[in-house]
């Protein structure tokens, strides 16, 4: 796996983690509550993530997924759609991590489910899924904002600096 996908991956993984942390610390109503975003609330966004993950992970798997749209109708409770995220998020970094560098560049075809024809490496995939769920955890920090909570940060340059702290990583 390239360094650039092992960074990502890894950042998705742990950005994941302390936002569904947070969050679970919320009563239910705030991550239901209706609001003036893509996707209604804090719980349907995550479940989008989710889904997109899902629908690639079928895609690289080369095998068909029963999605007719980049979200369900319902969401899944929080807790347990944590427990799902944290699933995904280990298959991708442990698939990625077995791929060769001839594999990674392998490109694979797919329909978007809002049609039309789609041709991506597994490389660009993996990279995708990280960016992706970047930019809907930033959605979600807004929406916590609206009701006066923060999140912990959780961009790159954090997880980075955090990451210098463990042991056998160099710090600057």
């Amino acid at each position: 796996m390239s360094n650039a996908v092992s960074l990502l991956l890894t950042h998705k993984d742990w950005a994941d983690r302390l936002v569904y942390e947070a969050l679970l610390e919320l009563p239910e109503i705030d991550l239901v509550k209706q609001r003036r975003t893509t996707f209604g609330s804090i719980q349907m966004t995550l479940n989008h993530v989710y889904v997109v993950d899902d629908i690639f992970r079928h895609h690289l798997l080369g095998e068909p997924h029963s999605y007719h749209a980049r979200n369900t109708e319902t969401g899944v409770p929080l807790p347990l759609l944590y427990e799902k995220q944290r699933t995904m998020n280990r298959w991708l970094l442990e698939t990625a991590g077995r791929l060769t560098e001839a594999e990674m560049a392998e490109v694979v075809p797919f329909a978007f489910v809002g049609g039309g024809e789609g041709a991506m490496t597994r490389e660009e995939i993996f990279l995708h899924l990280a960016s992706h769920a970047t930019y809907h955890r930033g959605y979600v920090s807004d929406m916590t904002e609206q009701d006066l909570v923060s999140l912990p940060a959780n961009d790159l340059t954090v997880f980075l600096r955090d990451a210098a702290k463990r042991p056998g990583r160099p710090s600057s």
